[in-house]
């Protein structure tokens, strides 16, 4: 089996610190022949740093001339709809860091060319493959601790400014972006996932700062307008007497809480969303706290290298997507009925549906 060639579009924070480290990892599985960031100097570096033969400053030019099968859109969110229209249609399959677009509509259309086109599109964020995300659906589907009615996840984004960001921050404070996209995927995902899509929504936000001094890092001095709620709270209505709350901001420095937490008629779970090495604590009828560790490849963090991994399998093995474009649309949906809550001041249904993908692997306590 050949390795699948990639084309990196965005070279920015998350590809140097979540992604280009760790892709030695697929081997041969993986090819990476070409990059592309916002300056030429930037793309030129970790072209250099990374081996990778050609580098590119404009992305329309890159899809024309790359022989890559794939492209990994890393790009900031409010161009995702853009960029993946643009891979898409120029032929390429894709991995979009999420979310897979800003509006419903958009995430449609994404959906639908792919489909139309026979390409792969796998959305990130792959919490659905993290191995303690695995561990609690399987505990949940066997029914470990019960039927769960309640449920609650956060997606805490740190109160800005933020220290050490090695790139411009202003796209997720800008129009398109802010927490809710940006963290509030995470828990939002891993809930539909296991429990399945959601029916209902209703939200309440606010936006607490106005605007913020970048301190360090390439934009030193730059002042950032935060033109979205930094601060929201989601209810979501599961259907069959099952709720789940979501909080996704930029107003907490940090927090004990667990980013989710299932509470089944017979005991709990409790999960890191991002920390891979992190054990499940789980509680069960007769034996109390446990902690369950999992194997995992990378040695601490998000392991978003995943999402890439699958990718190769769906192409190079016919498997469908885990990490679905219905899955990615559900949620896109479920933050636009959040708006709409927010901006009407009522309970908005939700009308996407989607079949869930993972199977159950096991409880493997």
């Amino acid at each position: 089996m050949s390795g699948l060639k990639l084309a990196f579009l965005g070279v920015g924070d998350v590809a140097q610190r979540d992604y280009l480290p760790e892709l030695h990892r697929l081997g041969d599985r993986v090819e990476l022949v070409a990059v592309c960031g916002r300056t030429e100097a930037r793309a030129r570096a970790v072209a250099e740093e990374y081996g990778v033969a050609a580098w590119y400053a404009d992305y329309v030019q890159m899809l024309d001339e790359t022989d890559a099968e794939a492209v990994v859109n890393l790009t900031p969110m409010q161009l995702h709809a853009e960029t993946n229209l643009a891979a898409i249609s120029a032929g390429k399959h894709v991995y979009t860091e999420k979310p897979l677009a800003t509006s419903l509509d958009g995430a449609r259309r994404l959906r639908d060319e792919a489909r139309a086109r026979g390409l792969t599109l796998v959305c990130a964020p792959c919490v659905m493959l993290f191995p303690q995300v695995r561990l609690a659906f399987d505990l949940v589907a066997h029914g470990e601790i019960g039927e769960v009615y309640s449920a609650r996840g956060h997606g805490h984004g740190g109160v800005p400014p933020w220290r050490g960001y090695t790139s411009d921050p202003s796209q997720f404070f800008a129009l398109g972006g802010g927490p809710a996209r940006d963290m509030g995927v995470y828990p939002l995902h891993a809930l539909t996932g296991i429990l399945g899509p959601v029916r209902r929504v209703s939200a309440m936000a606010s936006r607490v700062s106005d605007n913020f001094v970048v301190p360090d890092g390439p934009a030193v001095g730059k002042r950032v307008e935060v033109e979205e709620p930094d601060n929201w709270n989601l209810l979501l209505d599961f259907g069959d007497g099952r709720l789940a709350s979501v909080a996704a901001n930029n107003v907490v420095v940090d927090s004990r809480a667990p980013q989710l937490e299932l509470h089944g008629m017979e005991g709990t779970i409790a999960v890191d969303l991002l920390d891979v090495s992190a054990p499940v604590e789980v509680l069960r009828p007769g034996r109390g706290w446990e902690s369950l560790h999992v194997p995992h490849a990378r040695s601490a963090g998000p392991d978003h290298l995943l999402g890439i991994e699958h990718l190769a399998d769906c192409i190079q093995l016919g498997i469908e997507p885990v990490l679905s474009a219905e899955h990615a649309l559900h949620v896109v949906e479920v933050l636009d009925a959040a708006e709409r809550s927010v901006a009407e001041d009522r309970t908005v249904q939700v009308e996407s549906m989607y079949q869930r993908s993972v199977r159950a692997q096991g409880s493997g306590g």
